[in-house]
């Protein structure tokens, strides 16, 4: 399996299916319980790592290598693991860590399958909420809630005027800057919830996501259930979001054009 073709896509879709589910009961049989959290940044910061952390990026890594030995992997706490496949899976085991650390249940398992550099199949499971996200193909998303399968869809009746905004500058944005983008302030009336924010658009509940310093495996498994649900997702400065960066989702291109008009100040 070395060509990307609408055939593949749907197996890679079919095993994300069923990893989504084994994550979920090695979370509740495995996982469950008390964890150990160490600081990355050593009192330089805080960026928390769970033991669960690095107990589901091996579960995953294993779920990889057995049914698709020769591919590429990286993963937040693992690094990468080099091959000569042109197909790279990218893996946030909990995406939210903060947020499992105190007991939020926003947080998720985030995979994607790239080939060549573009993320193609994407999923966004959540345990705690006992749902998952998942594009089928490029132009198929659906979310799978307590066993039942509905399609995505941005809101298509979305307006500026009568949008939803969640937002989340996660301390990258100094008081200086976002003193240079008061109506996008003024616009954020909606908490930024991880990757359920991104999730929520592809639902059509929120309209516009504003996220600064995501990593790829932060964006990369949402950018293909982003682009099949009809949302526009890019960096702030309008570049390709698989670069990572700070993140704009939108619900279509004129809110999209209008907000990167906006941040524009932020990044001068």
């Amino acid at each position: 399996m070395s060509e990307l073709n609408s055939k593949n896509i749907r197996v890679f879709a079919d095993f994300l299916n069923r990893l989504a589910k084994d994550m979920t009961r090695f979370y509740y049989s495995k996982l469950n319980k008390p964890f150990k959290v160490d600081n990355k940044l050593k009192g330089k910061g805080y960026d928390p790592v769970t033991t669960a952390d690095r107990a589901f990026e091996k579960f995953i890594r294993i779920k990889i290598k057995k049914k698709f030995p020769t591919h590429e992997i990286i993963g937040e706490e693992f690094g990468r693991k080099k091959t000569k496949s042109d197909f790279t899976w990218v893996i946030d085991p909990i995406d939210g860590t903060r947020s499992f650390v105190i007991g939020n249940p926003s947080w998720s398992n985030l995979i994607s399958l790239n080939y060549k550099g573009n993320p193609i199949v994407g999923l966004a499971n959540f345990p705690k909420l006992n749902k998952y996200y998942l594009n089928t193909s490029h132009k198929n998303a659906f979310v799978i809630e307590n066993g039942k399968k509905r399609k995505l869809s941005v809101n298509k009746k979305a307006s500026f005027s009568n949008m939803k905004v969640s937002g989340a500058f996660h301390g990258w944005l100094s008081a200086k800057k976002q003193s240079k983008i008061p109506k996008v302030l003024k616009l954020m009336q909606f908490p930024c919830s991880d990757a359920l924010s991104y999730a929520h658009l592809c639902e059509g509940k929120i309209d516009v996501v504003i996220q600064c310093q995501n990593k790829i495996w932060d964006i990369h498994p949402l950018i293909p259930i982003i682009k099949a649900s009809g949302g526009t997702v890019t960096t702030w400065k309008n570049e390709d979001a698989k670069y990572a960066g700070n993140v704009l989702v939108s619900a279509n291109k004129t809110i999209h054009r209008k907000f990167l008009k906006l941040l524009r100040p932020a990044l001068k």
